[in-house]
């Protein structure tokens, strides 16, 4: 038997590569400065680092550097955006107004929206189509006199699906709408453009992309109100208080780079082992079925439920084989939300497998996982 299990939760989080990893290292004990101390030349220098890392994620993206504000990660962007831009609207308004969103979104996008409910906002949370996406026609009809907000993921984190984001984004225009997407799984996975998606806000995330953890970016088109969410420095335009951690943005960006330079041929590498995967499965095992589009998602992604089995049982005697979930790390073992919102219920949820892979995975892993689950499954169904 093999020593440690083969990683299949790249989704989850990712190695940091080891070119993040050097260009980090001089900034944790060499070049140590306080970015906001521009009196020395240590201050000076972790200044520019941060200066020079906000300009290499802009140009990833083709957007302005005064546009990326650093955060710790998408969910502190994801808050940012939500609950800063919900409460500086109803400022100006004198009341709160309506937000719309998906109920497969990630928590850190439906939890600030439900503490906004609680602040008497209305926000809808419209169920996806079986396939997980977002019909137009839902949207469409949901929208009222007072919506101001929608809030829709780009690529889901846990089935994978990639909304239709630029059409989602007409529909918001036309009626005077902003748009806001948790795009975390998709920057560095696909082509992205906020201004051609026609995105008001996207909050992005490092520790997805094989750059370290603690460290991501609210994008903000220019003249969207943001209340802050704490007070007490004015870094980073006012928005996001303390200080920044230099190494952090100096490894979120190389990542970045390295992860637009490849992306194309990533891509290709990935879908051909995902789709050897699920003929693999689909081949050796009858009575399994695809989670979400297979046409519309990331090409890392292959989220499956396995009828005929316990989900506990499964998950047990995978666990020293495979590292995989059953849904987002957030989820804590509890059935995903997300496949309940496809129509599964909680039996199909729990015995469901969400396998991602990553730039470091091979088609031997990808054969020996094959053989790993089919024996599993049908030890289980005996």
């Amino acid at each position: 038997m093999q020593s440690t299990p083969l990683n299949f939760d790249y989704q989850s989080t990712t190695p940091c590569l080891n070119e993040v990893v050097e260009v980090m290292r001089p900034y944790w004990d060499e070049s140590w400065g306080n970015p906001s101390s521009r009196q020395n030349l240590l201050g000076i220098h972790a200044s520019a680092a941060i200066g020079l890392a906000r300009d290499k994620i802009s140009n990833c993206l083709n957007v302005q550097p005064k546009h990326v504000v650093f955060t710790s990660g998408a969910t502190e962007a994801n808050n940012l955006a939500l609950l800063g831009y919900a409460r500086a609207k109803a400022y100006e308004k004198g009341e709160p107004g309506h937000i719309i969103t998906l109920s497969t979104e990630h928590h850190a996008v439906l939890d600030p929206l439900r503490q906004l409910r609680r602040e008497g906002f209305q926000v809808t949370e419209l169920g996806p189509n079986p396939d997980g996406l977002l019909s137009l026609e839902r949207l469409n009809d949901a929208f009222q006199h007072n919506t101001f907000l929608a809030s829709i993921m780009l690529a889901n984190n846990e089935i994978g699906v990639i909304q239709p984001l630029s059409l989602i984004a007409q529909l918001c225009r036309d009626r005077g709408v902003l748009l806001h997407s948790d795009a975390a799984q998709a920057f560095g996975c696909v082509p992205l453009n906020p201004h051609t998606l026609g995105l008001d806000l996207m909050s992005i995330s490092a520790h997805k992309m094989y750059g370290p953890k603690g460290i991501g970016a609210l994008i903000i088109k220019d003249h969207i109100p943001l209340q802050p969410l704490q007070w007490g420095g004015g870094q980073e335009f006012g928005l996001r208080p303390g200080t920044i951690p230099v190494p952090l943005a100096v490894g979120m960006a190389k990542a970045a780079e390295l992860a637009c330079q490849d992306q194309e041929i990533r891509n290709l590498y990935l879908k051909n082992l995902r789709d050897q995967f699920w003929c693999g499965l689909t081949n050796n095992l009858e009575n399994i079925s695809l989670n979400g589009s297979f046409n519309h998602r990331l090409p890392h992604n292959l989220n499956i439920t396995i009828h005929g089995v316990q989900g506990n049982r499964l998950h047990r005697e995978l666990k020293s084989l495979i590292s995989c979930s059953s849904g987002s790390a957030c989820s804590q073992g509890s059935p995903s939300h997300v496949l309940l919102a496809l129509g599964l219920n909680l039996k199909e949820a729990s015995a469901s497998l969400r396998l991602s892979l990553g730039r470091f995975t091979t088609s031997k892993e990808v054969a020996t996982a094959i053989e790993h689950i089919s024996r599993v499954v049908n030890k289980l169904r005996e």
